[in-house]
């Protein structure tokens, strides 16, 4: 059996009516702001001070835009006797978001938690250029990471808080001993009304 002509078109139709009905559910960007998922891949924010110029991110990020520079410290002798260290201090950590294709590896490879991602997404530039964020920018998106999700009320204690409480008790301990004991408390002065006392009138 043939089809009806216009049966298509009417079809069609009968599908805009039903919509022309319905409550819009277009987001009207940027004035309505979308609702992003908790892990949201945005922006990279760094950690300086976790930074310990390892390098790693850098060798292992499949596009090259992340770009390191740093020069080595003598540190004196934490005691008498003891050796001079070498660290490493960091002169400048930027990453080319031009050139960033978010897959995130450079955020599972770090060993010292350094970079997080943030779900900020407006930074778009007009310049390509402005699109490499130093670190001070970097350190920026460090405000804009939320925070992580509570553990489970059954989990164990993380391994690092446990050693942290226990540095902490030991200080503490310490601290207790060396302290000096208190100086016993002056005897108080005996009153001039007790009996037996100078200046006391006879016959009292």
């Amino acid at each position: 059996m043939s089809p009806i002509p216009g049966s298509g078109l009417a079809k069609g139709l009968a599908v805009t009516l039903r919509t022309m009905t319905r409550k819009t559910v277009t987001a009207q960007y940027p004035d309505a702001q979308p609702e992003l998922p908790p892990r949201s891949r945005g922006v990279i924010g760094l950690f300086e001070e976790n930074c310990t110029v390892c390098m790693l991110c850098a060798r292992e990020c499949p596009d090259w835009c992340i770009y390191i520079d740093s020069h080595k410290e003598t540190v004196p002798a934490a005691a008498p006797g003891g050796r001079e260290r070498s660290r490493n201090v960091l002169d400048r950590f930027a990453i080319d978001f031009s050139l960033c294709m978010y897959c995130g590896i450079c955020i599972e490879v770090c060993p010292f938690d350094a970079l997080f991602w943030s779900p900020e997404f407006e930074y778009a530039e007009t310049d390509i250029r402005d699109l490499t964020h130093e670190r001070d920018k970097l350190r920026d998106w460090m405000w804009t990471v939320p925070a992580p999700p509570a553990l489970d009320p059954g989990a164990e204690e993380p391994k690092e808080l446990t050693a942290a409480h226990k540095t902490a008790d030991k200080l503490a301990a310490a601290a207790a001993s060396a302290a000096p004991a208190p100086a016993p408390a002056p005897a108080p002065a005996p009153s001039a009304d007790e009996p037996g006392q100078p200046g006391q009138e006879a016959g009292e």
